[in-house]
């Protein structure tokens, strides 16, 4: 009797590539720890910067975490999802309680800043910093506030306006002879192109003669007048509009002493608009004066080398621009990133003032609580609780290994000062020591803490469940097709 080979069942395309078992767990663990190993030595005061160049030769010179794994071209599966989780890190943490302790507040951004490239100002934009978050309204939305960076002059020339400001747009002959202040303008906010169009660009128009040719010109004309007439006749002194405003509008305003800006970017707009009121017009045919913003002053400013529009004392102050001064165009991205990592603890601990103290402190305190916590566990999860209580000192002690001190040391001194009671005590980057980082004012929102601690676990538990990685192969592959895959014994059979 002949035993027959059972068919093999074709499930994968040509090409497949599959791995399983321990090897494939042990190479998402390896890719990982690859991508870990990349951000490590950023970490605290003494952590140092990585230069990334993409493939246009753009530097990004960082040791800002998320702007490091969004720069890197992670091409292997788990490890893109770990970069994944690690980015979420970067946004927002939804909570909803609301304290105003400015002290609170500037401690916590000027921890943020310890280990910035701008540590050494970290006083002059902490309180930059908190001041432009106080600005906002309850929602605390975090594109309210505009970042501007001017190259040249000093750091310390960085300043916050309170209200709007933007650089100058593009402008047609006639710009010049505008006035560049007002004193209490009314502004009008448009989504309208205030241009001369020709007429093939919008339909086909058939003439027989001049005069129709003519005709058509002037209607296009007296249609542009009479938009021009009606933000002139509502009183607004202040043009804006997200589309372009041409030459003949442009000469238009400035004969009747009105300011114009054509092609201004929405997100300016909508700030203006949150700060000076009115709301943002598609036509001009209700120009009236509840849709038209007001500011105390209105001006047109040299910064360095540009020209930048200033709205000031406005009235619904919800939104507020830093202007930020600086040398090389890498060190000023770098710092605007310094803030924007400042911003959003400040935000963070707005919405829920519990603290926690940095610099491996509440690690520490962390990994003592689960050691005692795992000798009450029988069987194996004594181990885990106590691998995971272990893998929290690697914060202190990568903040040694950056400072350059013996991280044995100092550990041995932290496990013992928590053993007795110290609950914040960390490590002191300035004295090659401990100290109580609590007292010492480095602070960060707990709910910070939380959140990374949630998503390294969650990551951690992704990876490790992943046992088999399938890669297709992509369909533009060219060739013969060939057999399938198939995953019992036997042959496999051909398409």
């Amino acid at each position: 009797m002949l035993t027959e080979f059972p068919t093999p069942v074709i499930l994968l395309k040509e090409g497949t590539d599959t791995s399983q078992g321990v090897p494939q767990l042990i190479s998402n663990i390896n890719a990982c720890q690859v991508i870990a190993e990349a951000v490590r030595t950023t970490l605290g005061p003494r952590g140092m910067d990585k230069l990334m160049v993409d493939g246009r030769g753009k530097a990004t010179i960082s040791n800002d975490g998320a702007t490091i794994l969004k720069l890197l071209d992670v091409v292997h599966p788990a490890a893109k999802t770990l970069v994944d989780i690690a980015r979420s890190q970067d946004a927002e943490v939804c909570v909803h309680e609301l304290p105003k302790q400015r002290e609170l507040l500037v401690k916590c951004a000027s921890t943020a800043m310890n280990s910035k490239l701008i540590a050494g100002q970290k006083e002059f934009f902490s309180e930059m910093v908190v001041e432009a978050v106080m600005m906002l309204d309850d929602l605390l939305p975090l594109k309210m506030i505009g970042i501007k960076k001017v190259q040249g002059g000093a750091l310390e020339e960085s300043h916050l306006v309170a209200g709007v400001a933007f650089k100058k747009t593009f402008s047609y002959a006639g710009f010049e002879m505008q006035p560049k202040r007002y004193d209490q303008p009314k502004i009008a906010l448009l989504n309208i192109e205030l241009e001369l169009k020709a007429e093939k660009d919008n339909a086909e128009v058939r003439v027989k003669s001049v005069e129709d040719y003519q005709a058509i010109v002037d209607a296009e004309w007296n249609i542009l007048y009479d938009k021009l007439e009606k933000i002139y006749k509502s009183g607004a002194k202040v043009v804006l509009s997200k589309l372009p405003i041409g030459d003949v509008a442009t000469q238009y305003f400035a004969d009747r002493d009105l300011f114009c800006a054509g092609r201004v970017q929405e997100e300016d707009l909508k700030r203006t608009m949150m700060a000076c009121g009115g709301s943002i017009q598609t036509s001009v045919g209700s120009m009236t004066d509840d849709v038209l913003g007001r500011c105390e002053v209105f001006e047109e400013v040299q910064v360095g080398g540009e020209r930048y529009n200033f709205f000031k004392g406005c009235p619904r102050s919800h939104t507020c621009t830093i202007i930020l001064r600086g040398g090389a165009e890498q060190f000023m991205e770098e710092t605007e990133r310094s803030l924007h990592d400042a911003i959003m603890i400040v935000r963070r601990a707005i919405k829920n003032d519990s603290i926690v103290a940095g610099g491996g402190a509440i690690e520490m305190e962390l990994s003592k609580y689960l050691r005692d916590y795992s000798r009450t566990i029988p069987g194996k999860q004594q181990l885990l609780i106590g691998a995971y209580a272990k893998a929290l000192e690697i914060i202190p002690r990568q903040l040694c290994d950056n400072a350059g001190f013996d991280a044995t040391n100092i550990l041995n001194k932290l496990r013992a000062k928590h053993a007795q009671g110290g609950m914040w005590f960390g490590v002191d980057v300035n004295n090659e020591d401990i100290a109580d980082n609590y007292l010492a004012c480095v602070w960060e929102p707990s709910i910070v803490r939380i959140n990374a601690l949630t998503a390294a676990s969650e990551a951690a538990c992704l990876i490790l469940s992943v046992d088999e990685t399938i890669k297709n192969p992509r369909s533009s592959v060219e060739g013969p097709p060939g057999g399938g895959r198939g995953r019992g014994r036997g042959r496999p059979h051909a398409h």
